[in-house]
């Protein structure tokens, strides 16, 4: 297949050409490059899209266009210039605007309202409704289409830092080690592989798959992922578990970024937004690999990656709100 992805050089949209050129595809990725290469084998167009597509682009005739865009104008300009291509577009859960019901799928979740325009260095929760506009053009427009929605996108070459927080964390610590773990154990949370999401992407395009579907793994307490990922990069540690409030009245952040700790999330307000029912997506052919063989990856990776982002709390923060359990 002749197979464009626009994108290619960074996490996701990366994998899914290492994937393309790997089956024997003809792949083009469409990108500026200035974040990253693309694969080996791959045929490289820069591109701003801000500026348009180039007419070296339009005026080929592509198979399959897998886009991760989150501007519905540019997603509307592609889709004109191949509309009958087989298009997967890589949306976001974030278009749901409900985050607290578990069990979720397309279809029975109401999406945010869409947005046409935002900045998101200003408006960062414009993100979900810009996709939720980008979705709209692709199944109104695009003569064969397929989205697909992922969650949380774990695995090595993760720019986010969010799951690479905890094999970095686990990996060589000490046995019995006290490492700190927001909310309960029994906390349903859900991750997926950019390699697992990545060959199924392909999958999509290569069997002409459409519809809506959730690009996630399934759900699991957030005690059992923990113990995987520890035993993935070999760890042995002593759990301690901090309640919201507890978190909370640390100063500690959900999620990402400063001072944060990943994978918590408070809760009931967020007990839906990972723990999706993946059943639909897992009928439709994705496979997922252990977490635990996902976390081993990941620490490798880290350990060949000096500059790679890990967010969250430092070990001194994290000994700081120990101390104060203890």
């Amino acid at each position: 297949m002749r197979f464009l992805v626009l994108g290619g050089s960074v996490f996701l949209s990366r994998a899914v050409a290492l994937e393309a050129v790997a089956r024997g595809h003809d792949v083009t990725a469409a990108c500026r490059g200035s974040s990253g290469s693309v694969p080996e084998g791959v045929r490289h167009v820069p591109v701003d899209r801000l500026a348009g597509l180039p007419d070296e682009l339009t005026s080929t005739a592509y198979d399959a266009v897998v886009d991760v865009a989150r501007s519905p104008s540019w997603v509307r300009a592609a889709v004109a210039a191949w509309p009958g291509a087989r298009w997967t577009f890589v949306s976001t859960i974030n278009v749901y605007a409900d985050d607290a019901t578990p069990g979720g799928r397309p279809g029975t979740l109401p999406l945010r309202e869409p947005r046409d325009d935002a900045d998101l260095r200003e408006e960062p929760d414009a993100y979900g409704p810009l996709k939720v506009a980008c979705e709209q053009a692709v199944l109104d427009e695009a003569g064969q289409a397929c989205v697909v929605r992922p969650g949380l996108i774990v695995g090595p070459g993760d720019p986010t830092g969010r799951f690479t927080y905890w094999p970095a964390r686990l990996g060589g610590a000490g046995d019995g080690e006290p490492v700190l773990a927001g909310g309960s154990p029994d906390d349903l949370v859900q991750v997926i592989d950019v390699r697992d999401l990545a060959r199924w992407l392909v999958d999509a395009a290569e069997r002409g798959l459409t519809g809506v579907f959730d690009g996630v793994g399934p759900a699991m307490p957030l005690g059992r992922l923990l113990d995987e990922v520890a035993a993935g990069v070999g760890a042995t540690p002593r759990w301690v578990w901090a309640d919201d409030e507890t978190l909370e009245a640390a100063g500690v952040a959900p999620w990402m970024g400063p001072r944060s700790l990943p994978l918590w999330l408070p809760r009931p307000a967020y007990d839906g937004m990972l723990a999706h029912d993946w059943t639909p997506s897992r009928d439709a052919g994705l496979r997922v690999r252990p977490v635990g063989e996902t976390a081993t990856d990941t620490l490798a990776w880290l350990r060949a990656t000096p500059d790679a982002v890990v967010t969250g709390l430092t070990r001194a923060e994290e000994q700081e709100v120990l101390r104060a359990l203890s």
